[in-house]
């Protein structure tokens, strides 16, 4: 957390020096995603698990291939794979995991993607974790069941979408719907002005040579991704305001979806209200 309270301050810093840019540090205050150490309960579920590293592509940021880190559990015939969010790690999906182990016939795949918990990469970004979800599915096989948190929800679905696969189980979790406005939000906190905002975003565009505003989950989203798909929110989200949320599930009646009341966006993977109804989920699949 240390690095990421430098670069607000750094940018709040200099956006009120004249004629400077502050695009390179927006840069860092949008892509760089803290790392938190692990606890002593999730390193002993890691030291349970078959550990692997893959690899790919950033051409965007380090200019290099990647090596990130994932784990299994179980050895079973029908695979769960979990794609954590923004700022997060595989093990940080503990209770889910720990819960998911006590189902027959499962396996179990998680990852940290490009830039997250063990896995290299200073600055990471959404198709990133695409990439990575991408290669652990050409690499073990389609799963009848995938996972995702926040902006992990994203990236599964471009990896649906790029591998052609079609699992039987769609399990969402506060989705992150609308990229750019998540963006804005967090230039917003450090007082950027609009004009700054403005250059970064041109600046995304020429990087990406697509606009933010491409990355929204409900232009993204296809019907028939997936034989069932589900939802879990929180309507009182700050990270997912409901509106866009509600824009998603207007446009794609085909989501069944269910609301938590107060698990807020980081704690509800952690929530047993949640986990005891993946485990309903996952056992009928």
């Amino acid at each position: 957390m240390k690095k990421i309270k430098e670069i607000f301050t750094r940018v709040k810093e200099l956006q009120h020096a004249d004629h400077e840019d502050i695009t390179d540090q927006l840069w860092q205050l949008i892509c760089y995603s803290p790392k938190f150490p692990l606890r002593l309960q999730q390193q002993q579920l890691l030291d349970e698990a078959t550990p692997f590293t893959l690899e790919v592509d950033d051409p965007h940021f380090s200019h290099s291939v990647l090596k990130f880190n994932g784990f299994i559990w179980g050895n079973g015939s029908r695979k769960v794979l979990i794609t954590h969010g923004w700022s997060s790690k595989g093990a940080d999906f503990i209770d889910l995991i720990t819960a998911l182990r006590t189902v027959e016939n499962l396996q179990i795949i998680a990852f940290d993607a490009p830039g997250n918990g063990s896995s290299e990469g200073e600055l990471s970004n959404l198709l990133l974790f695409a990439k990575a979800t991408e290669a652990v599915i050409k690499t073990y096989g389609a799963p009848d069941v995938m996972i995702g948190h926040s902006l992990g929800v994203v990236a599964n679905t471009i990896a649906i979408q790029q591998t052609g696969i079609k699992p039987s189980l769609l399990i969402n979790i506060t989705p992150m719907v609308n990229l750019k406005e998540n963006f804005i939000t967090t230039m917003n906190s450090a007082d950027v002005p609009k004009a700054a905002q403005d250059k970064f975003f041109e600046s995304f565009n020429k990087i990406f040579d697509v606009p933010t505003s491409y990355f929204n989950l409900a232009d993204i989203y296809q019907e028939g991704v997936a034989v069932k798909h589900w939802l879990a929110y929180d309507k009182d989200d700050k990270m997912t305001p409901f509106a866009y949320m509600q824009e998603l599930l207007n446009r794609h009646p085909v989501i069944t979806s269910k609301e938590y009341p107060d698990a807020t966006h980081e704690r509800i993977i952690k929530d047993p209200r949640l986990i005891e109804d993946i485990l309903e989920l996952v056992r009928k699949q």
